[in-house]
């Protein structure tokens, strides 16, 4: 007589504390082996681009909160890029270098989540993950002292940024980037050789430089893989290209690389910020444009290096003053893509640290 095993369906969420979001998995599984998976997405599902076509460009900044509401400011950044682009807005040198910092900010907060979520799903206490979110909630106070909001900032605008930050921005910023390397040590401390973290991420989730590159991945997913991709070098916005700072890279390709690349991340967003504020020019921050701004018709297509990869902006102008067409490229949506891949012949515990180092956020994939 033979015995064997039957292949069983688990599902996990749409409301499950691994799974980032409201987003269910279906798994199939042979005893404690992952066999197939479907991801099912849509549960968050708003309309956000329909809605966007009939309201002005303005208006729809809020909307771009909405999406990757973990770095508001990157969105909130990539928009406004593309609609001055499509109707020839000139920025201020001065607002250029603010949008900067406040993107390398968001960088650092959104990279603290990330990271924080990933030890935590390795089966750490919730030590490191508080430790980093108190780097978080300073970034998130010096964005509530400029525009009022931690979260959904709304802080720039077509042509520039809202408002000047207050005088006490400056001395807090400053403080900031000073203690966060000693800080970033006291991770690498407490995480980076920890027995436990390698033992639970390292060869978990493992994507090759080719099927990164074959399936489109961008951000820290890609450069985990070995491919020294970032647009702030390789198709330079803003005044990143008056920057130098390095593009973090590792070649393992698996979930530890992908926490490794971020950690280095937020160490040259330090870098970035120190050097845009001491170059910071005076100057008008934002140029004034019509309350109905009505763009030529025509197209573009603008992309930023946000925390997740390359997030991107389509708009089409009819002439009106609202978008004809208005569509996102959604980092996290390109980069889940991957996740059967990283996740069939592992165990459930292993899919699981996979799906946490993607570092998906539901507002942008399903939008």
């Amino acid at each position: 007589m033979t015995t064997g095993t039957e292949p069983y369906v688990l599902n996990i969420g749409p409301q499950h504390p691994s799974t980032h979001g409201v987003f269910r998995i279906r798994v199939v599984m042979d005893g404690e082996r992952i066999e197939d998976i479907d991801m099912i997405v849509g549960y968050l599902h708003r309309s956000m681009e329909k809605l966007a076509e009939e309201r002005t460009y303005t208006q729809n900044i809020p909307f771009t909160d909405r999406t990757d509401y973990l770095a508001a400011m990157s969105n909130n950044l990539g928009y406004c890029l593309a609609a001055e682009q499509l109707s020839g807005v000139e920025v201020p040198e001065r607002a250029s270098y603010l949008r900067v910092i406040f993107a390398e900010l968001q960088r650092i907060a959104s990279h603290a989540m990330a990271n924080g979520q990933l030890v935590t799903d390795a089966g750490a206490w919730q030590t490191p993950l508080l430790y980093m979110f108190r780097e978080r909630e300073k970034i998130l106070d010096l964005f509530e002292m400029t525009c009022g909001a931690r979260l959904t900032t709304n802080y720039m605008r077509i042509g520039g940024v809202a408002f000047e930050p207050p005088d006490e921005f400056y001395p807090a910023v400053n403080a900031l980037i000073d203690e966060l390397p000693d800080r970033l040590d006291e991770y690498d401390e407490l995480i980076v050789d920890n027995e436990i973290f390698i033992a639970r991420a390292r060869g978990v989730g493992v994507i090759s430089a080719e099927d990164a590159i074959n399936a489109s991945l961008s951000g820290p997913m890609l450069r985990a893989s070995g491919v020294p991709w970032d647009l702030r070098k390789a198709d330079p916005y803003c005044v990143y290209d008056h920057m130098e700072f390095d593009i973090p890279v590792t070649h393992g390709g698996d979930s530890y690389d992908r926490f490794m690349v971020r950690m280095e991340e937020v160490r040259q967003s330090v870098r970035i910020i120190r050097q845009a504020l001491e170059a910071l020019p005076g100057g008008a921050h934002k140029t004034e444009i019509p309350l109905a701004l009505r763009p030529e018709p025509g197209e573009v297509y603008t992309r930023v290096e946000g925390p997740r990869g390359e997030l991107g902006f389509y708009l089409v102008s009819d002439g009106g003053p609202a978008p004809y067409r208005f569509h996102i490229r959604a980092p996290s949506l390109i980069n889940l893509t991957l996740l059967r891949e990283m996740a069939v012949g592992a165990a459930l515990p292993d899919a699981i640290v996979a799906l946490g180092s993607i570092d998906i956020v539901l507002g942008e994939i399903d939008r």
